[in-house]
């Protein structure tokens, strides 16, 4: 079924749902020392293992993913898996067991997960609408949503407020934001396209996940495989960082917040960005402002004794990175709305698929790293995947396009 409500509505529904997200994610993500602390997991390899359930989780939902959001349609599952992932945070905050602490951060992968497939299932959907290249704002609104989550939890921490209020509170926010913009939301294409893909799906559906993907999503998924290994970089290990390394009070602490500040300043200049670039060289240039961010913050970071000179010069690089990284994930999706020729579920999961492995592999490597050397390294590290970046999209035809 089809909705004719005005496209410009359905557009900022969207965008509420991927704000939601992003909402979510951050409010974790900030709290991440907190849950640190009350586990004392000072071994970074250990804390390294806890946070490995998150990609596990997502690891776990990508086969189901796909399947869910062809048969039961995307507008179900958007609202399901947005709902779990607010319910999954609450439980969060809830918890004192370690082991329970990972059964949680488990689910919170595969509804994260969940998310990522049917949001950008309608993220594609309205964008053929639009008939225009919009997806980078739909990812704005999920960088906004994490900017805010960053927000509320540095003010959260500050005024010494517990994370089980502070997550109840963003599930509330969640169950308000599903309520007023679910009759937005649409299904995958025509009734008819919807069933010719569920055919597909049944027929061929393992064999286009696994035995045939098309080569584009894979070309596609090497450089998410890059980027998501930095997202986990940041997103698990920056607030860590911090406080481990520039070992800065909390009211400074502030290293996560700018940096998604600057991925969503980024995200929301990405399209402005293609028009005077190219999608090509926006890829080179983020890949670029990646690596050098990474190694101005490991290399220059504690090289001054001044904490205030700390704090500017890990934050500078955290602001590189963060404007790198903001349109690497939203170029893919659209390149795979522009170039594929996969129905979009299953495009979409065969992307996620080969670029998760860098989610899945980032904990158990920084905390092996940190454990073994120091985050530094483990972040020096990070910032060549940057590189790489760089330079697969350069000699890569598939990146040839512009718009």
């Amino acid at each position: 079924m089809q909705f004719t409500y005005p496209k410009e509505r359905i557009r900022f529904a969207i965008f509420t749902f991927f704000f939601a997200q992003g909402l979510c994610m951050a409010s974790w993500a900030s709290r991440i020392p907190d849950f640190k602390d009350l586990f004392a997991a000072n071994y970074a390899f250990y804390w390294g293992l806890i946070l490995f359930m998150i990609p596990v989780g997502k690891f776990v939902a990508i086969p189901l993913a796909g399947y869910l959001v062809s048969t039961l349609g995307s507008r179900r599952i958007v609202q399901i898996s947005i709902l779990g992932y607010g319910f999954s945070l609450f439980c969060i905050g809830l918890v004192h067991h370690v082991y329970i602490l990972g059964i949680l951060l488990f689910c919170f992968g595969v509804f994260w997960n969940l998310c990522d497939i049917s949001f950008n299932t309608q993220g594609i959907e309205v964008e053929r609408l639009y008939g225009k290249t919009i997806m980078a704002t739909f990812h704005g609104g999920w960088s906004m949503g994490a900017c805010t989550g960053a927000l509320i939890g540095f003010l959260m921490i500050l005024s010494n407020i517990p994370p089980i209020w502070h997550f109840l509170f963003i599930a509330l926010l969640i169950c308000l934001i599903v309520l007023t913009g679910k009759k937005y939301l649409q299904e995958c294409g025509s009734l008819t396209e919807i069933k010719q893909e569920e055919k597909t799906i049944e027929k061929n559906g393992l064999k286009l996940l696994f035995h045939n993907p098309e080569m584009l999503l894979l070309q596609l998924g090497l450089v998410g495989l890059f980027a998501l290994i930095v997202e986990s970089a940041m997103f698990d290990w920056s607030a860590v960082y911090f406080e481990s390394i520039v070992h800065v009070p909390k009211s400074l602490q502030i290293g996560f917040l700018v940096f998604m500040i600057m991925m969503t300043v980024g995200r929301f200049l990405t399209n402005y960005a293609y028009r005077q670039f190219g999608k090509k060289r926006v890829l080179q240039i983020a890949g670029s402002f990646i690596c050098l961010g990474f190694f101005i913050s490991a290399l220059l970071g504690n090289f001054f004794e001044s904490m205030a000179l700390k704090v500017i010069i890990n934050s500078f690089g955290f602001m590189l990175v963060g404007l790198g990284i903001s349109c690497v994930v939203p170029t893919l999706y659209s390149f795979v709305g522009a170039k594929s020729k996969t129905p979009v579920s299953i495009a979409l999961t065969i992307l996620s698929s080969t670029s998760f492995t860098g989610s899945l592999v980032a904990p158990l490597l920084i905390g092996a790293i940190s454990q073994a050397f120091d985050i530094r390294v483990a972040y020096m590290l990070v910032g060549l995947f940057g590189g790489f970046i760089v330079i697969i999209v350069h000699f890569n035809k598939t990146f040839e396009i512009k718009g």
